[in-house]
């Protein structure tokens, strides 16, 4: 077990916590604040507390230059409004200069500052130790509260812990609850849903659930490449050609191990890549040669829902079919609808999935919404996070 901010003494103490305030914009306005209202827990805590806080995150890809596109100005004013008090912000094009350091030194118990983009700086991704000093020489302790990176080593993931005591906030430390259980101590029936495009991009998740779940759920495009391990025609579907013989083992591994793996068994197809295609459903091994798979069809939605009703434990990652497009939306929808029914434990693996939930307005009927995509894949497939690993143990 990791330490948490609740396992040290803040009071007095300059805190500098990482966050992922990596958050969607449109013409300098935040379009959804979710990565920010979910750091409140934790920045809140710091200030009931009595610890002067400093806090970091990235946003965009800067390529390690100041670039003001992508500064996170927007963010110090919507936190300032979401905490109902000013978050200064530490404005500096390399992040930490002598300025924010006088800032930094000045900061009172309760008051919060805000640094500039990390990744203005080159030295951010590349773990510099410089710019992890003087990230670390801001502050007494580190807290890393930004699960949705915690999978990178970056210098302010991974690189202030070699500086300062460091410990999780409560979005990480929930995280690891909910992902830890799933993955290692799940009420069964433990259920796995696995969408998205390509089953490349997945292959050590799935190969890490195989040896946990005793039903692994497959859709969305990645169902393409099963088609075809299994000799089907799949017409214009996207195919990821070099994971066909990956797809044949999964399929017999599940076999060998006595795991469900259930594969779509009807799809609804659409002449083209657009929302007003003229669209057909097939079953899964009568797909025309001039038709692609842009969902699953009626007949696995009730088979998916079955499934799902069963389990005790559901993990889903990826969506069923092209969800953006309204015509094809509707068997990420039901699953999600279903998830939302279900008396178990449901666990949203980021990325395009919390997406989904979240358009479709079923968010808070989940158990559990990670912040990352990529951290989660990583957590899921048994991988432990450089952000993570650096926390001082119980």
């Amino acid at each position: 077990m990791k330490k948490t901010v609740k396992d040290i003494d803040v009071r007095g103490k300059k805190i500098i916590a990482r966050c992922d305030f990596n958050v969607p914009q449109k013409e300098g306005e935040i379009t959804d604040d979710t990565r920010i209202r979910a750091a409140l827990p934790t920045i809140e805590y710091l200030i009931e507390e009595g610890a002067a806080v400093i806090l970091m995150s990235h946003l965009g890809r800067p390529e390690g230059e100041p670039n003001m596109k992508y500064t996170l100005k927007p963010v110090a004013k919507r936190l300032s409004e979401l905490l109902g008090k000013e978050v200064i912000f530490a404005e500096s094009p390399v992040v930490v200069d002598d300025d924010v350091r006088a800032k930094a030194t000045s900061l009172k118990a309760g008051e919060v500052m805000l640094l500039e983009n990390v990744r203005f700086r080159k030295e951010e991704t590349k773990n510099g130790p410089e710019f992890a000093k003087e990230l670390a020489s801001l502050a007494d302790i580190f807290v890393n509260d930004a699960f949705g990176t915690a999978h990178r080593a970056h210098a302010s993931t991974a690189g202030v812990a070699d500086y300062l005591p460091a410990v999780s906030g409560f979005l990480i430390e929930k995280e690891v609850k909910f992902l830890g259980n799933a993955v290692e101590n799940p009420k069964r029936p433990f259920v796995a849903i696995m969408g998205g495009a390509k089953v490349g991009d997945k292959i050590s998740v799935i190969e890490n659930l195989l040896k946990k779940v005793d039903t692994l759920i497959i859709g969305g495009g990645m169902a393409y490449t099963f088609y075809k391990a299994l000799g089907y025609e799949i017409g214009t579907s996207i195919l990821d050609k070099d994971s066909i013989d990956l797809a044949k083992s999964l399929l017999k591994r599940a076999e060998e191990k006595g795991v469900k793996l259930l594969i779509p068994v009807d799809v609804l197809c659409a002449k083209e890549f657009k929302n007003e295609a003229e669209t057909l459903i097939c079953d899964s091994d009568d797909m025309p040669e001039d038709m692609m798979g842009m969902d699953i069809g009626p007949k696995t939605i009730e088979l998916y829902k079955k499934e799902i009703e069963r389990a005790q434990t559901v993990v889903w990652n990826g969506p069923m079919g092209v969800f953006e497009m309204e015509n094809f939306a509707k068997g990420t929808l039901e699953i999600a609808k279903a998830l939302g029914e279900s008396e178990a434990v449901t666990i949203i693996g980021g990325g395009d999935s919390a997406a989904a939930v979240e358009q479709f307005g079923l968010a808070d009927k989940m158990t559990h919404i990670s912040t990352g995509g990529g951290a989660s894949l990583e957590f899921l497939e048994g991988k432990e996070l450089p952000g993570i690993a650096v926390l001082e143990e119980k």
